[in-house]
């Protein structure tokens, strides 16, 4: 069980924000941090790891107390049973990727590590170095390394977000399989709405720094919303005028589109911003890709 009570008051390009969180979470589970930018996701991440401290507040894993303002407990992160994967990897470019996987453990432990090489489909790269991996590789790498030691908590801040749709596919699957085959407390920090319905038993929205909805991914993001309506967020790329029309290219996800603009509609419009669209009465066909 992780509980959490943290009391911070944060500060941003928009300004301080006061962080309150109070929440637990059962071991074994799979937990999502899911909000916009700046709502606190990664300091909640980094405060229980012990990369930042709070103001004010309590952590306590698995019966032990991580960290206690009143009582002056802080471990530092060393101490911390956590594996911590950032969007960067935060690879050792000098060391090989079995050196890297096993630098926390103890070097008598090869078994473990080759376990490990094996789960994650780099035995064969086992002596290459960081430099002459894909992003793929690199976060296969990394998501071991994490869990090598035998973390009580697994922390992951965003670390498939650089990575194309199918290799990201594909990564969430891995993900998925490790947390299942080693039983770990997984806390992940995401944008993704599939991502987090794909891999998480629980979720936590944010917004400026408060806890606004938890529950299954589906108690969260669906109830209220079932409607013949269809709401899209999509980014304007190109507005152009043609006869008597405007027309305005938009990229929905991956794809991109063409909608007819009114002239009010188009002369506020331009290149980057960020729209929302609607359609009403929607029969949809669903085909599956293969």
């Amino acid at each position: 069980m992780l509980e959490i009570s943290l009391r911070h008051l944060l500060h941003g390009a928009g300004g301080s924000m006061p962080l309150a969180v109070d929440t637990r979470i059962a071991a074994g589970s799979f937990v999502t941090l899911f909000g916009p930018s700046g709502a606190g996701k990664t300091s909640i991440l980094r405060m229980i790891a012990g990369l930042m401290q709070p103001q004010c507040g309590r952590i306590v894993v698995n019966g032990t107390v991580w960290f206690d303002s009143t009582s002056g407990i802080n471990l530092p992160p060393q101490k911390r049973s956590i594996g911590f994967v950032f969007q960067d990897y935060a690879l050792f470019p000098n060391l090989s990727v079995r050196e890297n996987i096993g630098y926390a453990i103890d070097k008598r432990d090869t078994g473990w590590v080759d376990e490990l090489l094996e789960l994650t489909e780099l035995s064969e790269l086992a002596g290459r170095k960081p430099v002459s991996l894909s992003g793929g590789q690199k976060q296969r790498v990394a998501l071991a390394r994490a869990v090598a030691r035998k973390p009580s908590l697994l922390l992951l801040d965003e670390p498939l977000s650089a990575l194309d749709l199918a290799l990201r596919a594909e990564m969430q699957d891995e993900l998925a399989n490790l947390h299942q085959r080693l039983g770990l407390t997984t806390l992940l920090v995401s944008h993704d709405i599939g991502e987090v319905f794909k891999l998480s038993q629980h979720v936590l929205k944010l917004e400026a720094g408060n806890v606004v909805a938890s529950g299954t991914p589906a108690e969260v993001f669906l109830q209220h919303r079932l409607s013949g309506r269809l709401n899209l967020q999509a980014q304007v790329l190109a507005v152009r005028r043609e006869e008597v029309i405007h027309i305005v290219t938009l990229l929905v996800g991956q794809d991109m589109l063409e909608v007819i603009a009114s002239e009010d509609e188009a002369v506020t419009l331009k290149p980057g911003d960020v729209v929302s669209m609607s359609a009403r009465a929607l029969s949809p066909y669903l085909f599956k890709r293969r």
